[in-house]
């Protein structure tokens, strides 16, 4: 990411900044991320290229920005189903729901837009070295939606859980990317079909008949990670 934190900046480098990441999100919508380069974002934003190269080196440091504002955006989003509810269900239905809800500004580009994120070597990957401060956030974001729910979770899966949870609600997301339906309705139907499946799983994960099969899992998910 940029040298530059937001710590760092004053009141008018903030402004400048939140400018850039703005007309970059707008130009993605209008061209598409490929079309969108450094020079046109830095003109719609009215600020010089070196500048916006100054808080940011390159387009995919910018997607990094969009990915942390997501996050935020999300965590607000999920406030009041985190605060009203305790069944496991209600509150990962509301979570994951949420999460299309704070996307689905950005569905006009982002089939173009996750196809690099699809590339295993891109820095937008969600696995990616540069993504992990938005991945780590994730993650804590489906741990506090366990801990905070009177779900039983078995020990073998216990740790694992947040960062499977967080796997599933990155298969809804690719489903949304290229759900065609009105309103991206076929999207929310999928979420309400397989929250009360994976709800039932975790209550199953106490069983041992799952242990080994939850333990064979999570260790393609290490092999695959690594």
């Amino acid at each position: 990411m940029t040298d530059v934190t937001d710590a760092d900046l004053t009141p008018k480098a903030e402004h400048t900044k939140a400018a850039i990441v703005e007309a970059a999100l707008a130009l993605f919508r209008e061209r598409g991320y490929d079309a969108a380069t450094m020079r046109a974002i830095a003109q719609r934003a009215g600020v010089s290229t070196g500048s916006a190269y100054y808080y940011f080196r390159s387009k995919e440091e910018l997607v990094q920005e969009f990915y942390a504002r997501n996050h935020k955006a999300h965590l607000a989003a999920t406030d009041a189903v985190l605060a009203a509810e305790n069944d496991l269900a209600a509150r990962l239905g509301g979570t994951v729901h949420a999460l299309i809800d704070v996307l689905t500004p950005y569905h006009s580009f982002a089939a173009t837009f996750y196809k690099h994120a699809a590339e295993p070597a891109s820095p937008l990957s969600p696995f990616s070295p540069q993504s992990s401060p938005a991945r780590v956030a994730s993650i804590a974001l489906y741990r506090e939606v366990i801990e905070g729910s009177t779900a039983r979770v078995g020990a073998a899966v216990r740790d694992r859980l947040p960062e499977f949870l967080w796997l599933y609600s990155l298969g809804i997301t690719l489903f949304w990317v290229h759900d065609t339906s009105a309103d991206c309705v076929k999207t929310d139907h999928l979420i309400d079909a397989t929250v009360p499946v994976i709800t039932q799983l975790v209550a199953a994960s106490r069983l041992p008949v799952l242990r080994g099969a939850l333990g064979d899992l999570a260790a393609i998910i290490d092999q695959v990670a690594s």
